[in-house]
């Protein structure tokens, strides 16, 4: 039972501290998960990223789910999701009912300015991690390299180069190994 409260507890904090949705929270994700309580690895938070991604729904809400599953089960992943949505759910509750008295105020409208682009330097940040830690052979930058030149010229799903680059993976990465074990033998 004290592993489903800390559970709920570290997500609720995540959710309920973190602004700027799903991507914003991969910092502390990483820094709750990864670094303070080692529940989970950095390559295996990335897997739960990259899943998160695939998987309907907010990245940050499945990785919780993905972690609160492997700690605690079904159970914990339901737990994990519900401290990670609890907090959101009670302010943007509150924040709804009073929204439309406070937006044509000038400090509020400034303010949000500045809380986007806090946002953007948060997401960024997360990218960077991610790929230092994703980006380690000629393969896998080829593949970044084509997402990311053909995910800024076309309009197809996110989902799509997911799965592309995880074909993608598999292929080149099967073909280094053959052309590796033939140079051996």
């Amino acid at each position: 039972m004290k592993e489903l409260w800390e559970l709920f507890i570290v997500f609720a904090k995540i959710g309920g501290f973190t602004f700027g949705g799903g991507y914003a929270m991969l910092p502390i994700l990483q820094r709750e998960v990864v670094e303070n309580r080692n529940w989970a690895t950095s390559e295996e938070l990335m897997d739960y990223y990259a899943i998160g991604q695939c998987t309907p729904g907010i990245i940050a809400v499945n990785t919780a789910t993905f972690i609160g599953y492997k700690r605690k089960g079904i159970i914990g992943g339901i737990v994990a999701t519900i401290g990670c949505v609890f907090p959101s759910l009670v302010i943007i509750m509150i924040i709804a009912a009073f929204i439309n008295s406070f937006t044509h105020i000038v400090w509020v409208q400034h303010a949000l300015a500045g809380i986007r682009v806090c946002v953007c330097v948060l997401v960024l940040d997360a990218v960077i991690k991610l790929a230092k830690k994703s980006l380690i052979d000629a393969a896998t930058y080829l593949i970044f390299a084509a997402v990311v030149i053909l995910s800024l010229f076309t309009d197809v799903a996110s989902f799509v180069w997911i799965v592309c680059a995880g074909a993608a993976g598999v292929i080149i990465k099967t073909l280094m190994e053959r052309s590796k074990a033939q140079k051996k033998a």
